[in-house]
């Protein structure tokens, strides 16, 4: 009778505490990487300047026509916005009073709101004033918004719980001047009173930012991806009629003779229709690849496309700024220093250049310096001795 080599009993394997503990170590280490270290710091800062610039580019804009879009004189009146704001529940601090002078000085606070949020000042504050501004005004013109406002209003309420001033702003300069005076070594934290809520503060912000943060990201994904998905389901994107319908729409032909011109290509708008919705469909799948960045590049282009062809700057300005947020900080750091680096040759370049103006100016006779006419060293020496008398 033969016997298995392998009959040797082996013990049974405790999978349970061991998953236990591995689970238990993958929660503790994504606690800490949450509340511990500030993630995407520089692409919070682009966030942050971008929408600021692109409302305050809006606002401004449209201060001619201000009245009539949002103003007591606007067809939608403050009574009907009232009444929807009954249903809805919006809030508008442009619908507390029908006095134009109250309108006006409300105009004036949300540019000087706008330029404060793009520069940094305060962010904290401006961050949230910023966000009701624009709640505000997206709420007083429902009717007249489209889908880069809706996108500037989501992305600025998130950014209230991001940490944004923390790079490439005035608060950024302020507490660098505060931290390091003089090229001395950074403030040691006292004994006073607010120390230990500072020390229970900072993991409570910084675990805000990077929630924050991940639901900008995750909007954006969620925006793409729909977008992507629902183009799939119409019939003229799936038979690559739907730009050549597009680029004949007269609400959307800012240059005709330019969307007349891609119209005689058929085939080209076609490949760019199927391009499009495989973009948006692929990019939250392409994330965690080097292929993000080949996206990324395809949907800038895009936008910019759209701004262009289709007459939205905003829309598109509102999507390459929340485009942004993907790129990682090593890359805002990177394009800093080749900054830097270009400024200070210019600047070196500039200042070793000889202005050519000094060479157009006689010498003066007695500048220092400079010989006078007498010490002239090819004039004779009788000559040069009459000329000293």
């Amino acid at each position: 009778m033969t016997t298995d080599r392998n009959t040797t009993p082996r013990p049974a394997m405790s999978t349970g505490p061991g998953l236990v503990r591995a689970a238990r170590a993958s929660l503790g280490g994504l606690i800490t990487l949450l509340t511990t270290r500030h993630v995407s710091l520089y692409a919070a800062a682009v966030l942050r300047f971008g929408y600021g610039l692109c409302y305050l580019v809006f606002l401004l804009r449209e201060f001619p026509h201000r009245d009539e879009i949002w103003g007591p004189d606007s067809p939608w009146t403050p009574a009907l916005a009232h009444q929807l704001f009954a249903q809805t529940g919006w809030f508008s601090f442009l619908t507390l009073s029908n006095s134009l002078i109250y309108f006006d000085f409300c105009y004036a606070a949300a540019i000087i709101v706008c330029a404060l949020f793009l520069l940094g000042w305060r962010t904290r504050a401006m961050s949230v004033a910023f966000a009701l501004v624009v709640a505000s005004f997206h709420a007083r013109a429902i009717f007249m918004t489209d889908g880069g406002d809706n996108l500037v209003l989501l992305m600025a309420l998130y950014l209230t719980a991001t940490a944004c001033g923390r790079r490439w702003s005035l608060d950024a300069r302020r507490e660098d001047r505060r931290v390091r005076p003089r090229g001395r070594a950074p403030r040691q934290a006292g004994n006073d009173v607010w120390t230990p809520l500072s020390l229970a503060r900072q993991p409570v912000v910084t675990a805000l930012h990077n929630c924050g943060m991940f639901v900008i990201c995750a909007q954006v994904c969620l925006l793409y991806g729909s977008a992507g998905l629902y183009k799939v389901q119409g019939s003229s994107w799936q038979s690559g009629t739907a730009l050549h319908y597009v680029v004949n729409l007269d609400l959307f032909r800012p240059w005709p003779a330019l969307s007349a011109l891609l119209d005689h290509y058929p085939l080209l708008l076609a490949v760019l229709g199927y391009l499009t919705v495989l973009i948006q469909v692929a990019f939250p799948f392409a994330l965690f690849s080097r292929l993000k960045y080949v996206l990324l590049v395809m949907l800038l282009a895009m936008h910019l496309g759209i701004a262009v062809l289709l007459g939205l700057p905003l829309f598109s300005a509102a999507m390459i700024v929340a485009d942004a947020a993907f790129l990682p900080d090593r890359f805002y750091r990177a394009a800093a220093h080749t900054a830097r680096r270009v400024l200070d040759r210019l600047r070196t370049h500039a200042s070793t250049t000889p202005s050519p103006h000094v060479a157009m100016v006689p010498s003066q006779p007695g500048e220092p310096g400079l010989p006078r006419s007498g010490d002239d060293p090819a004039l004779p020496a009788g000559v040069r001795a009459r000329g000293q008398k």
